[in-house]
């Protein structure tokens, strides 16, 4: 019992993280399920056939395509504009500042519908057609705020002195940017590109009211819920699950080759 308490907080921490990873395992088991019918919730026998033809099923890598194109130019829209804000309300003081920095908070605190049926209004107030376009706008405008809020306690946490001492070396405005600034607030861009990422790539509340007749790929596995499981849908999301595990793995590697490199020898 005294090692039970004393290791507590690990042991929680631990059986959390297996109640977190325990519904990608089953997914990775039954992407080698070959099912009797059309469902596939119940174990039959062991097959690699989904594996052998992962776009065997109609307009699933069509929409998997589309979804990866939408969460690539969302990332790359909200990382931009994000860091700017952030660097923006870190570093400039203006008028409304204040209100901002509150205002950042409300996409991530707001419940999805309500901002899924606002942007839907604005789409059809401005008579947009809904499609490819009114979901990247949709999406860059959910991720902003998750960007903002990475990088922002990112550069925050900078130390100005060294900015300053690249001034003091004569390093002109972009020099100190790119070679210091920069550098230094990139794991905090870094974490913010990553979880837009993984945002825009999964939602379905946002995209389903601004989609129109475009069909993303959690919208076709919502679909396709409908009518029955294809076993080829748990072949993507263990693939996406193994490269998501060996993209922190391979950044933890790296953090620690650095970390041994730096200190004395």
């Amino acid at each position: 019992m005294r090692w039970i308490r004393h290791h507590l907080v690990v042991i929680a921490g631990l059986l959390t993280l297996a109640y977190l990873i325990l519904p990608n395992i089953v997914v990775m088991v039954f992407s080698f399920n070959k099912p009797a019918g059309r469902f596939n919730y119940s174990w039959q026998e062991f097959s690699t056939d989904a594996w052998k033809d992962p776009c065997g099923v109609a307009d699933m890598c069509g929409s998997l395509t589309l979804s990866l194109q939408i969460a690539l130019w969302a990332t790359i829209g909200a990382t931009v504009l994000g860091s700017m804000i952030a660097f923006a309300l870190v570093r400039y003081r203006f008028r409304a500042r204040g209100a901002i920095n509150s205002l950042i908070f409300l996409p991530m605190a707001m419940p999805e519908v309500v901002m899924a049926a606002s942007l839907l209004t604005l789409f059809l107030n401005l008579g947009a057609e809904l499609g490819f376009l009114t979901i990247l706008i949709a999406h860059t405008m959910f991720c902003l705020s998750f960007v903002v809020v990475a990088v922002k306690a990112r550069v925050l946490s900078m130390d100005p002195r060294l900015e300053e001492a690249a001034r003091d070396l004569y390093a002109s405005p972009v020099q100190t940017f790119l070679r210091v600034t920069l550098p230094i607030a990139a794991p905090g861009i870094a974490a913010g590109a990553m979880l837009a990422f993984a945002l825009s790539f999964d939602d379905f509340i946002i995209t389903n009211f601004n989609s129109g007749n475009t069909v993303t790929f959690p919208m076709f596995v919502w679909g396709s819920a409908q009518r029955g499981t294809p076993v080829q849908i748990n072949v993507i999301g263990t693939a996406m699950f193994v490269i998501a595990v060996l993209i922190v793995v391979f950044a933890q590697f790296v953090s620690n080759r650095r970390k041994h490199s730096a200190l004395p020898k």
